[in-house]
């Protein structure tokens, strides 16, 4: 690996997939969306180069001279005045950027899918790899967007291109500025906005270890496979538990909400969303649906297969705390 293209390269993950290549002394192209903020590849020693997924010219420019590809590139939204443009981004731009790849003979490429592209087992059993896709019910595009295109990148996989999916779990860490949704909740805990919590769980890690699977992946990974790219199994009143206690703070009081009273705020968002504010709500039905389950998951697969160490929670919370305390007015 002497030259990559990082595709999403400002994002979460994607900032975080540049530094560490960086760290591998690997020549990075990184393709910025036109106007996208930058502030995340700020001081890096990497070209830049504007494009958008949906242009096949840019994205054939941006693959000239390089031998591996980490596709991250893709909308997470969970509201939008118009979906179309969900499923042209994680859907069309996959595919171009994929035939791309294939015609211009890059040697390795790294898809990077989601645990939202993976089947949830019942209860609190762990998910893996192999449980099969059974989300189609909840109405959620950006699952059912990513599902379809991890399938397309799949079917890429079985047709010659050497690719490998990773399936980054719920991320958190520097350079979170939007912030995403476990971001949020760390945010709103800091800032005393958060006391409640609904029965569901999830499996968070540190950005930094989705970073270096991303980059194991691409140099152990198997064509053709999937790896879950996560760390600890936890439940929602747990994390946000860990969160006070990472931060210096007493637990405080938390509230447990039934699932009609989240589901029926979430409705009412939507509605206020659809006819009058044309914001993105709070939450939303699907989001809710969604969040409610126990999104355990097995990681051990990249751990044996890819040699990734996960960072110890409670260091990466600390940090992830540290983060939102210097850069965000208002968080203690």
């Amino acid at each position: 690996m002497k030259k990559a293209l990082v595709t999403g390269a400002a994002g979460f993950i994607g900032s975080h997939v540049v530094q560490e290549l960086l760290k591998e002394n690997v020549e990075v192209k990184a393709l910025i969306r036109p106007g996208e903020d930058m502030t995340n590849l700020k001081g890096l020693n990497v070209e830049m180069m504007e494009g958008d997924i949906l242009d096949l010219s840019a994205v054939k420019k941006a693959m000239q001279g390089v031998d591996t590809l980490f596709h991250l590139a893709a909308i997470y939204a969970i509201w939008m005045k118009d979906w179309s443009q969900i499923y042209e981004v994680n859907m069309q731009g996959t595919q171009n950027v994929l035939w791309t790849a294939l015609k211009s003979g890059v040697g390795r490429v790294v898809y990077t899918s989601s645990i939202a592209a993976l089947g949830i087992a019942p209860g609190r059993e762990l998910s893996n790899e192999e449980t099969p896709f059974n989300q189609y019910t909840l109405n959620h595009h950006y699952i059912i967007t990513k599902y379809l295109s991890q399938q397309t990148a799949l079917g890429f996989a079985g047709n010659g291109l050497d690719l490998v999916v990773v399936n980054p779990c719920f991320p958190f860490g520097a350079n979170d500025i939007t912030p995403t949704p476990t971001g949020q909740i760390i945010k709103d805990i800091l800032e005393g906005k958060n006391f409640f919590y609904f029965n569901g769980g999830l499996n968070i890690v540190d950005v930094r270890d989705v970073a270096r699977g991303h980059v194991l992946a691409a140099k152990h990974g198997r064509t053709g496979e999937k790896y879950i790219l996560g760390n600890a199994n936890v439940t929602m009143k747990e994390f946000m538990q860990m969160v006070y206690k990472a931060a210096g703070k007493e637990s405080g009081f938390l509230l447990p909400v039934p699932v009609f009273v989240s589901k029926g705020f979430a409705h009412a968002f939507r509605w206020l969303s659809d006819n009058y504010t044309r914001r993105v709500p709070v939450t939303t039905p699907p989001e809710v649906d969604y969040a409610r389950q126990y999104l355990f998951f097995d990681a051990s697969k990249a751990q044996r297969e890819l040699g990734l160490k996960p960072t110890p929670i409670e260091e990466s919370l600390k940090a992830s705390v540290e983060y939102f305390r210097s850069r965000q007015k208002g968080v203690s």
